[in-house]
């Protein structure tokens, strides 16, 4: 096979990032794992988020923390948060 077609660097780009977050079972996680999404797209890091907390942009299960994160951001005046919390909510 021609070498024009091999990756031998696939799937090592950069590292991904550490995040820490509480325990899956503690009733915290969710509202934890949507801060980490949205904090994660802020800086552009959206797959290692959904690696860390196993979910994906958009998870119906978030939706309700991600629309108290878009309150704060209305009321703290975060154009950015509230963007990609409104795009996490379509």
């Amino acid at each position: 096979m021609s070498r024009a077609f091999v990756n031998e660097d696939a799937g090592s780009g950069s590292p991904l990032k550490r995040y820490i977050l509480p325990p899956r079972d503690d009733p915290s996680f969710d509202a934890a794992a949507a801060d980490l999404l949205l904090e994660a797209a802020r800086e552009g890091d959206t797959a290692s988020a959904e690696q860390a907390t196993g979910y994906y942009w958009g998870e119906p299960k978030l939706r309700e923390h991600v629309r108290r994160i878009l309150g704060r951001a209305e009321k703290s005046g975060d154009d950015r948060l509230e963007q990609l919390a409104r795009r996490f909510l379509r």
